[in-house]
């Protein structure tokens, strides 16, 4: 089956949640935008920070480059510890190393943010490599960071390696580097948002990832 397995992080690894939507009420609230249902901020797991912010608020590029500054503020200090590891993710991660399977992350988030939250939860160990967005987003569409990842881990088989996540931007960042894909539903996107992004298969619960990979 395959041999090499792309995860995305939020969504996907961890809830994140509570620490996303915090640093983003933190930083609308720097302009005067107050959300007081946090669900109507889920929209800002998945996609990159900068794109959320112009798509979801109209924010112009000057107002982008504050809202980011500001959601990292909060962000690094404390939200990048309101997050937890799903239920099953950690025995999912022993059965597929235990298989010999190679696991990598693929994620939107900052690279040195997704290590520090691998580290705190103590799930760095079960990846040969973490690859994620730069700071200034000069690498933050998923199929650019999926690519980065192939590259740097010299995966040139990719009959043998799948991407796995829980939205539509993990299966399209597949499709457009012909790889197979996994969406998971335990995240934060939908069945039908995964299936009208074309995904080769889609899980329930993280140890139903077993059956496909």
């Amino acid at each position: 089956m395959y041999k090499y397995l792309l995860f995305d992080l939020d969504g996907t690894l961890t809830d994140p949640g509570l620490g996303i939507t915090n640093s983003v009420m933190y930083a609308l609230c720097k302009f005067n935008i107050d959300v007081y249902d946090r669900s109507l901020l889920y929209k800002f797991i998945g996609p990159p920070l900068r794109d959320s912010f112009k798509m979801f608020y109209g924010f112009s590029d000057e107002q982008v480059e504050l809202a980011v500054r500001y959601y990292r503020e909060y962000f690094k200090k404390q939200g990048i510890y309101e997050n937890e590891v799903y239920d099953g993710v950690s025995d999912l991660l022993i059965r597929l190393k235990e298989k010999g399977k190679s696991l990598i992350v693929a994620t939107s988030k900052p690279e040195s943010f997704a290590i520090d939250i691998l580290q705190h939860f103590e799930l760095y160990g079960y990846f040969d490599y973490v690859a994620g967005a730069t700071f200034d987003e000069r690498r933050n569409k998923k199929a650019d960071i999926i690519h980065y990842a192939l590259e740097n881990c010299n995966i040139s088989d990719l009959s043998s390696t799948i991407m796995i996540g829980d939205r539509e931007h993990d299966i399209i960042g597949a499709k457009k580097n012909g790889l197979d894909s996994l969406g998971v539903l335990f995240g934060y996107g939908s069945y039908d948002e995964l299936k009208k992004a074309g995904a080769t298969f889609i899980a329930n619960k993280p140890m139903d990832i077993l059956k496909y990979v």
